[in-house]
């Protein structure tokens, strides 16, 4: 064979591995070669015209720079040596010496103090959210954001960092307002009218979840009138958008970019969002805000006086048609109520024309009035409604709150099984035996008790106590309302006579 048919054959072998090479090549996935993207088998999935469904950017776009962040610091209390327990948890020192966790656990054994000497220290206490309501910089937030601070800073969308002073705060309904002072105008939000506020509507949260700063979700109003223990005035809007640790004192807004309510807690099981969380109306907001600003402090209403629930069992002892308003457990001496001729044992069920259907909404509608201001209240009394006029005074700066008092669960059967002998001072009947599994018992009536009074008649013999429930039976009630003390308080309870 000659030199030429020798190299013609060299080339046509390695052009045929080559050949080869590509197909073993194509054949485990490298594709097409030279054009770097997969070869196109198939149309993609794709929707012709976008879903119809609704976006929230606009109205993030146009609050986003009003919601800030709240950072507040402020002294310890004397301590010794700082302990920390975790970090002393049994078990760590077992595992190995070149584990991550070991030497961080390791670092902090060696760099805690040790010194037992007490010392006071300025360190963070809170982080939280919030809100600017003027372009002069006045920031709305939480009570419980800001407690116990002694510095404060607000923290901008672009990250930039503003001081602030306390201009006042009301732990009441867990609002504060801060300002910040800068040759600056600042974006700023405004409260709507809760009153338009329905259940599913959309609402859009703002604030610093886990100090990440300028978060949004978004989900509806779940609930109104949510009363979840914080204080007299509950009255949350409850809603599902995702609401976080941080979150406190952002703003839930309207698809109108308005502040519909002011975040406030949470309800979960675990610490984290579960989709309840709850916020302080608008309107109330709105309200405790301008006084803070105005004087630094929120004067409300006072009657002096202690309230209950009125359970079904008590509506029938009154005979109330309705098992509505706030029972008065007891009138304070010298105070507004007793004054104009309020009495254990009323019923308040309306103030200037407006019903009162519970003991909170008494609370919050006495409350909303002014010291001095003069209220017509209607009470239940006797059978009937009679009508007083009442100058209300000032709140005490103490949590002496009219309060819902909760009554015991009622009974069915017609004997009390008490025993009751005539009180030393002959004002009352003192319990002195109280029969287990009785309906006296179910109530929470106690040796010891002193009953004041049965449907607001007082009673001093067992032929007043007697009297009284027939009374009560010859009117067609199943229940007679006994006025109970002990240790200085009051309470109500409806006992049922059959």
């Amino acid at each position: 064979m000659n030199s030429t048919n020798k190299v013609t054959s060299r080339t046509r072998t390695r052009l045929a591995a080559a050949i080869a090479s590509l197909a073993v090549a194509g054949a485990v996935g490298l594709g097409a070669i030279g054009t770097g993207t997969l070869p196109v088998l198939a149309d993609p999935v794709r929707l012709s015209k976008p879903v119809d469904a609704p976006s929230f950017a606009d109205v993030v776009d146009a609050v986003l720079p009003a919601v800030v962040s709240v950072r507040v610091r402020g002294e310890a209390p004397a301590t010794g040596e700082v302990v920390a327990p975790f970090f002393d948890m049994p078990g760590f020192e077992h595992l190995p010496e070149n584990h991550p966790l070991r030497r961080f656990f390791d670092q902090f054994r060696e760099e805690r103090p040790r010194s037992a000497q007490p010392r006071r220290r300025i360190r963070p206490m809170a982080q939280g959210s919030g809100f600017f309501i003027s372009d002069d910089g006045y920031v709305v937030t939480n009570n419980h954001v800001i407690e116990g601070g002694s510095e404060y800073t607000i923290v901008l969308e672009d990250g930039t960092e503003l001081k602030a002073e306390l201009v006042g705060a009301d732990p009441r309904t867990d609002l504060a307002v801060l300002k910040v002072d800068a040759d600056r105008t600042f974006t700023y939000v405004s409260f709507a009218d809760d009153n338009n506020v329905r259940v599913g509507d959309w609402v859009v949260a703002v604030g610093n979840p886990f100090g990440l700063g300028g978060t949004v979700t978004a989900g509806i109003v779940s609930a109104r009138g949510r009363e979840i223990g914080a204080g007299p005035y509950d009255d949350f809007i409850q809603i599902d958008a995702a609401v976080n640790r941080g979150n406190s004192g952002g703003p839930a807004f309207n698809l109108a970019g308005e502040v519909v309510g002011v975040n406030t807690a949470i309800f979960s099981p675990s610490g984290g969002n579960v989709g309840i969380a709850f916020a302080i109306p608008a309107n109330l907001a709105s309200s405790v805000v301008k006084d803070l600003i105005d004087d630094g402090t929120v004067e409300r209403g006072w009657l002096g006086v202690q309230i209950q629930q009125v359970t079904a069992t008590i509506a029938e002892s009154l005979g109330l048609e309705e098992q509505k308003g706030a029972l008065i457990v007891d009138a304070n001496e010298g105070e507004p109520a007793a004054e104009a001729g309020i009495k254990p044992g009323d019923v308040i069920i309306a103030v200037d024309d407006k019903n009162i259907e519970s003991p909170r909404d008494l609370a919050r509608t006495i409350a909303e009035k002014k010291p001095g201001q003069s209220v017509e209240i209607v009470v239940w009394r006797n059978g009937k409604t009679e009508t007083l006029i009442v100058e209300l005074g000032q709140m005490p700066d103490q949590d002496q709150l009219a309060a819902a008092n909760p009554g015991g669960p009622s009974g069915s059967e017609a004997n009390f099984g008490l025993t009751v002998t005539p009180a030393e001072d002959g004002d009352g009947l003192v319990v002195t035996d109280v029969e287990p599994g009785s309906v006296a018992e179910d109530n929470g009536i106690m040796p010891g008790d002193i009953i004041r009074s049965v449907n607001s008649q007082p009673v001093n013999s067992t032929r007043d106590l007697k009297a009284a429930v027939e009374a009560a039976s010859g009117a067609g009630r199943g229940a007679v309302l006994v006025q109970i003390e002990r240790d200085g308080a009051n309470r109500f309870v409806a006992l049922p006579i059959g």
